[in-house]
């Protein structure tokens, strides 16, 4: 049978260009599909970073593409209790980013297909043919990598998350209003808010700054959390009215933060990125690398069975399964408490600086670091509310 390319990459999300770039760099034919007219374009306005989140992949922060520096973040209570956590933190333009990564593409001779979208697959003696809205294509080996809405993966059988009613769904806005853009640290609001995750606020310098919630268990509809973190947003910087904070240009979208990949590999096939319930630009970056390198390997060997392309689920499971597992357990334990019970949990740390709490080191050493404090400075409040978490053994 004909072969159009040994790796077929379908999207260029951050997980699609890196696995594509990574299979290419070990002189790999690889081709990359993608459903919009141009990379891109239509990017998410609210898009943040910290320092150490890039340390497992090989990008180097390039300001050719960031926007603004920050100083660290603000959690915010219901009542207006504050955590502070001083870090350095990066707002990029992510339409820049993508292109930026897409001249990766281009060097290593990946051949980029866009506007197309793929529909569905047929196996037939070790090859994949993918039918899109353009053509044909024949490969060893596909990797979905096209977003938390993809329906790719059911086509081959493949269920890439546990818990898939677990995606915060979300609404996202870049908005203007004066001074909204001049603070250096990110803030982050959790309870009722935004139940099961975060309300962001990221100023992106002078009168700009972006917007966002992020809802767990409510529907794909928060318009309603929107209005009210607008709402909130206005009395919170002391702006007369809601009006006055003018909105540029809204999104409509999903966090699979929670959901945790589970199926992600299947004969002659890999799930990465958000398709696979593996959230944030950088770690998707980091499981795109791994599923490429994975996908060199096998057409090397010409063993693209699941068996062979389940080293890819192995090397992630080893470098993050214990840590999402317990940023699962965590966002479970803040979805179930109410406002005065998080009221309670932030209280702990005023006048805490939570960089000398939290150290150096991996999420999970930190997150044992955070529960110690809390341990020794309250303990009967620690222990009701991390209950949940000690029963699951995590951390």
């Amino acid at each position: 049978m004909e072969i159009d390319t040994d790796v077929l990459v379908i999207g260029a999300s951050p997980a699609g260009i890196s696995a594509a770039a990574a299979a290419a760099s070990h002189d790999v034919d690889v081709t990359l599909i993608e459903r919009k007219e141009e990379i891109g374009s239509m990017p998410h306005p609210a898009n943040t970073f910290f320092e150490g989140m890039f340390d497992r992949t090989s990008e180097i922060i390039h300001h050719e593409y960031v926007i603004r520096e920050m100083s660290g973040m603000h959690i915010v209570s219901p009542a207006g209790n504050r955590i502070v956590h001083e870090t350095p933190g990066y707002i990029i333009d992510r339409e820049k980013f993508d292109k930026y990564h897409v001249k990766d593409l281009i060097r290593h001779n990946v051949d980029v297909i866009t506007g197309v979208s793929a529909h569905n697959f047929i196996r037939k003696k070790n090859i994949i043919r993918t039918s899109t809205s353009d053509q044909t294509l024949a490969s060893k080996i596909v990797i979905i990598a096209d977003g938390i809405s993809s329906g790719l993966s059911a086509l081959v059988g493949l269920h890439p998350t546990k818990y898939p009613h677990d995606i915060a769904w979300a609404i996202e806005a870049e908005v203007e209003a004066d001074g909204v853009g001049d603070p250096d640290f990110f803030e982050y609001y959790i309870g009722s808010i935004a139940p099961g995750w975060k309300a962001t606020y990221s100023p992106c310098g002078g009168d700009r700054a972006n917007l966002g919630v992020f809802v767990r268990r409510h529907g794909q509809d928060v318009s309603r959390f929107f209005d009210l973190w607008l709402k909130r947003f206005a009395e919170e910087k002391n702006i007369s009215d809601v009006s006055e904070i003018r909105i540029i240009r809204k999104q409509i979208g999903g966090d699979p933060i929670a959901t945790i990949p589970d199926e992600i590999v299947s004969d002659g096939i890999m799930v990465a990125g958000g398709a696979a319930g593996q959230s944030g630009i950088c770690y998707g970056m980091r499981a795109g690398e791994i599923c490429g390198m994975v996908a060199a390997k096998a057409i090397a060997s010409s063993k693209t069975s699941r068996k062979a392309l389940s080293e890819y689920r192995r090397l992630w499971e080893k470098e993050f399964k214990s840590e999402y597992l317990l940023g699962r357990s965590a966002l479970e334990i803040l979805r179930k408490l109410d406002d005065k019970e998080i009221d309670r949990l932030t209280g702990m740390f005023t006048d805490v600086n939570l960089t000398l709490v939290t150290g150096t080191g991996s999420p999970r050493s930190q997150a044992i670091r955070v529960m110690q404090f809390m341990l020794r400075k309250e303990p009967k409040t620690a222990l009701s509310l991390l209950a949940p978490l000690i029963r699951a053994g995590v951390g």
